[in-house]
């Protein structure tokens, strides 16, 4: 099948009239409200189908200048997996640089499987790519949503089994996810208490990827003061630390 014909495949599911749990519809006023752990166990339903062994839904972070992942959801949440903060280092920079232009897939293999480079190295309508975590094999679908936000969606395992007529219904089940994850607002923002200024401009630099110290030094602030601003945020957000609270922020539209 050449390109051109995958690319309209996929996008006649993404244009498909359905609820959240199925294909993700641009033009579709009928999605139900969710919440992260319906998330999750969304996101664990498509680590089932393709016998996925991780995953992760990530955030693009806003800055031009610093291309970064911010994690917002993996198969160990509450917690985040060791292979989600590699994923949200350095290694996440191309990646991002590709998703914000494109929704084609990426794929990598790093654990020396392979039937893992033989299954993905088949599939038409995507690329390889750099490993996202060491001794890993994964694919990272690109995902946009309403406000111009677009995220990843990150799938990993050595046994993952990804037919070329599955390959599209993932994506748009990627895309449904994504949306509705982006879409939680109302009624967080409902419960949250206000945040400051000050707090809003430690998690927007903490999304660009700048360290305690270096929030201190931008904002001319001591770096007890910068991280007592984040310790606060991410209670006022209900977060369980500064990442989720950077990924809560970027979902309620508080930081772009």
């Amino acid at each position: 099948m050449k390109h051109v014909d995958i690319k309209e495949a996929a996008e006649a599911l993404f244009n498909e009239q359905r609820n959240p749990f199925g294909a993700f519809s641009l033009g579709s006023e009928t999605h139900h409200a969710v919440t992260i752990p319906d998330a999750v166990r969304r996101c664990r339903w498509i680590s089932v189908d393709i016998n996925a062994s991780a995953f992760g839904l990530f955030f693009v972070s806003p800055s031009p200048e610093r291309a970064r992942l911010v994690p917002c959801l993996d198969s160990d949440y509450p917690g985040i997996a060791v292979a989600t903060k590699f994923i949200s280092g350095a290694n996440g920079e191309e990646i991002v640089r590709h998703t914000r232009i494109s929704t084609e897939p990426r794929w990598w293999t790093d654990d020396g499987v392979a039937a893992m480079a033989e299954m993905f190295g088949n599939l038409a309508w995507t690329e390889q790519m750099a490993p996202l975590a060491p001794g890993t094999s994964g694919i990272a679908f690109p995902v946009h949503a309403d406000r111009g936000q677009c995220g990843l969606v990150v799938f990993m395992g050595s046994e993952i089994s990804l037919p070329q007529d599955a390959l599209y219904e993932i994506h748009a089940r990627c895309f449904s996810l994504f949306a509705a994850v982006a879409r939680i607002r109302p009624s967080d923002a409902g419960r949250m208490r206000a945040i400051s200024k000050r707090e809003l401009e430690c998690l927007k630099l903490t999304a660009n990827g700048n360290t305690s110290e270096e929030i201190a030094r931008l904002l001319k602030l001591s770096v007890h003061t910068a991280n007592q601003y984040l310790t606060q945020s991410t209670q006022k957000l209900n977060a369980v630390n500064r990442n989720q609270a950077v990924a809560k922020a970027l979902r309620l539209g508080l930081i772009e």
